[in-house]
């Protein structure tokens, strides 16, 4: 028996199982399987593969427990090796955002303009989540959701809607609130498991925000909105 593949698998069940409990923080005590398990609630690539997971626990305590006088009665096969080390390099160290997505030509408006400006830009190019800038300076995203909540609360004061529109500046509407309600900010370096995270944690996302180090007032070099997400599951199986 090629006792490569019991060592290779080893190698590579221990990362996972060290990734693990450093990402969600569980005790020693816990089990594998016990891991697995609730990570596969707070992880996709987990819950993708948490049976195989599991049948891969069994099979590791074969190769390190049940063994006579010192000798390996247990050797995985190639293509069982093969699949671990994929799970393992998708958990332990998932293609980031900057090397798989390129930047996108983002849309977005200055805070002084009028949201007569906005609204027909979002008219125009069908983008509902726009960067508001004053000078370099990232300072809110303005959304279709937002000018309409506004836009009622004009009219029931009675306000012309023409009127308001034209010399209302967008950054007169923005909320700091929905920076952190509505989206997530995200740096290249973060990896396609974290924009799934994100949608995962958040179900009001409306969008994950991506900048050079995902640092709020950055310029936004992409968005990834929740119609992205069948792209990215499929980019982190291009990776597999």
């Amino acid at each position: 028996m090629d006792k490569r593949n019991a060592a290779a698998f080893i190698n590579s069940y221990n990362k996972i199982d060290a990734q693990l409990r450093d990402l969600y923080g569980f005790k020693p005590s816990q089990s594998f399987t016990d891991v697995v398990r609730r990570s596969a609630e707070k992880n996709s690539v987990v819950r993708k593969y948490e049976n195989d997971l599991a049948d891969y626990a069994r099979l590791r305590n074969a190769i390190v427990h049940q063994s006579t006088d010192g000798q390996i009665i247990a050797v995985p096969c190639d293509e069982v090796v093969e699949q671990l080390q994929m799970i393992e390099r998708l958990i332990c160290t998932p293609p980031t955002i900057g090397e798989t997505l390129p930047e996108k030509k983002i849309v977005s408006i200055e805070g002084n303009l009028s949201l007569r400006r906005a609204v027909l830009l979002i008219s125009r190019t069908g983008y509902s989540n726009l960067p508001v800038y004053e000078g370099r300076r990232m300072i809110g995203i303005v959304n279709n959701r937002r000018i309409i909540k506004e836009l009622g609360e004009a009219v029931q004061r009675g306000v012309s809607v023409d009127e308001w529109l034209s010399s209302t500046p967008v950054s007169a509407i923005l909320a700091e609130t929905d920076l952190f309600v509505y989206y997530k900010y995200l740096g290249k370096k973060d990896s396609l498991q974290d924009i799934l995270n994100a949608f995962e944690e958040n179900k009001k996302l409306l969008a994950v925000a991506i900048s050079e180090h995902g640092t709020a007032g950055e310029r936004i070099v992409n968005f990834v909105t929740p119609a992205d997400l069948v792209r990215i599951a499929k980019l982190m199986e291009d990776y597999e």
